[in-house]
């Protein structure tokens, strides 16, 4: 009797949290506004909450640093592996929202994050580092990563995906670069502990919005994707993550095409999550450069970041994705080169926040749009997945290896030649990727052993990760 007690009340709060959705959904339709957008501006929230998390990295090292007497390498090993289970959590991401349900995961995950993020303002040893920032942070970020906004944007959009998918990629980075400069002011003169407040407000205020509105699926609400007049229903999956996952990855090793966008995508974390977001500052600082304004340089970044990835997304609609690769990793690699001799002047640091601001998501439509196209939409999906843990072991390497040259060595130049040359091998690779018209038979080929387990509307949030 207890049991069923404890079930019905758990079925009476799902449904009392459904209520409050479906009135929303109602008013909404009555003014001829679709809850997909709704649904877009949950996960920007949601995806600014942890790209503001992940820009903790840079505000944190100094200051723990001049506290505890950490160096830089032992600091920049927890940073890195937060970078590694950020990334290899991807490949479950999407199959955990498909098995569990998106609400309930992202919920999760917000918790997570919050959790790991209070636990630091208490920690006094370098152990409580690596497992409340590395490991309860790197697990929460990791599952709210850009395989969030790809399964809204695939899953509730039939029109207008690649805008939607856009728009929350910039919350993607955005995050990270917009709120560094406030905790950096926090951290200065307020104190290290007081600097996570913003992101811890704004996960919380995610986790109780996602909680309330978020919905799996349009056709919890009757409604169909937004561009589409047809209801479908979405079907339970029953198949394990991992299984899932690993599948998908034991069919794509074997092509070439795998192996050319992982390893572009590495050394597009390698040069932005793991180089600049964690050691910018730090050089900054190297050079006589006070914290606040050198987290200035960021929120340059965060203005230029929106506009770079709504146009990047628009391009890669239009152009060939692999010769946009081959560009974006151009001028990356050419600002990378140029700014170690610089003289960090103003309008010098200004040109390079712009820059890199502009192509910072650059690359992600266009990977996106090459893995769906190599491995059909079905398998492509999953395979991103595994493409995006490539992206993170990039960032955890630069995160890592940049702080031990930085102790070797006293300079971070080093570290910033070797991620524009990398840039260079990174954007030529790309012109080996098959055209269009073969990527479409290989495609085929790829996605029908997962046809049918896998081919159904749930599944098809898995698509644009």
């Amino acid at each position: 009797m207890a049991e069923g007690g404890q079930v019905a009340r758990r079925r009476n709060g799902s449904q009392a949290v459904g209520a409050v959705a479906e009135r929303l959904s109602e008013r909404l339709r009555r003014r001829g506004i679709h809850y997909a957008w709704v649904m877009l501006v949950l996960t920007f929230l949601t995806m600014l909450a942890t790209s503001a998390t992940m820009g903790m990295a840079g505000v944190l090292m100094r200051p723990l640093q001049g506290q505890f007497g950490w160096d830089s390498g032992a600091i920049s090993g927890a940073m890195a592996m937060r970078l590694v289970l950020y990334g290899l959590t991807g490949p479950f991401a999407a199959a955990i929202m498909l098995r569990y349900g998106l609400r309930r995961a992202v919920c999760a995950a917000l918790f997570c994050i919050t959790v790991g993020l209070l636990l630091i303002t208490r920690m006094n040893g370098l152990w409580q580092l690596y497992v409340f920032w590395g490991l309860l942070v790197g697990v929460g970020t990791g599952m709210t990563a850009i395989v969030l906004g790809a399964t809204v944007a695939n899953n509730w959009f039939s029109r207008r995906r690649g805008m939607a998918l856009g728009i929350v990629a910039t919350a993607a980075a955005s995050g990270a670069i917009g709120f560094v400069p406030i905790s950096a002011w926090i951290a200065e003169y307020i104190g290290w502990r007081f600097s996570v407040v913003p992101p811890i407000a704004l996960c919380s205020l995610a986790f109780v919005l996602v909680g309330l509105l978020a919905r799996d699926h349009p056709c919890e609400l009757g409604l169909p994707a937004y561009g589409e007049v047809v209801v479908t229903q979405a079907q339970a999956r029953r198949t394990g993550a991992a299984r899932l996952s690993f599948g998908a990855l034991r069919r794509a090793l074997p092509t070439r095409s795998f192996w050319v966008l992982i390893g572009g995508y590495a050394v597009c974390g390698f040069t932005t999550n793991g180089l600049i977001q964690t050691h910018f500052i730090p050089l900054l600082q190297d050079h006589g450069i006070a914290e606040d304004a050198a987290a200035g340089v960021f929120a340059m970044m965060a203005m230029f970041d929106f506009v770079g990835a709504i146009g990047a997304g628009y391009l890669t609609d239009r152009y060939d994705p692999r010769k946009l690769l081959l560009f974006y990793y151009l001028v990356r690699a050419a600002v990378l080169l140029l700014l170690p001799f610089s003289g960090f002047s103003g309008w010098q640091l200004a040109l390079f926040g712009m820059f890199y601001g502009l192509g910072w998501i650059a690359p992600v439509p266009p990977t996106i749009r090459l893995t769906s196209e190599s491995f059909g939409t079905a398998q492509g999906s999953l395979v991103f997945g595994w493409l995006f843990a490539g992206h993170q072991l990039g960032s955890a390497a630069a995160a890592l290896g940049a702080g031990i040259v930085h102790d070797s060595l006293g300079s971070y130049t080093p570290s910033f030649l070797l991620g524009g040359a990398l840039c260079l091998i990174a954007g030529a690779t790309a012109l080996l990727l098959p055209r269009e018209g073969r990527r479409g038979a290989e495609a085929a080929a790829a996605a029908a052993p997962l046809v049918a387990p896998v081919a159904m509307p749930m599944a098809a949030t898995l698509a644009a990760e």
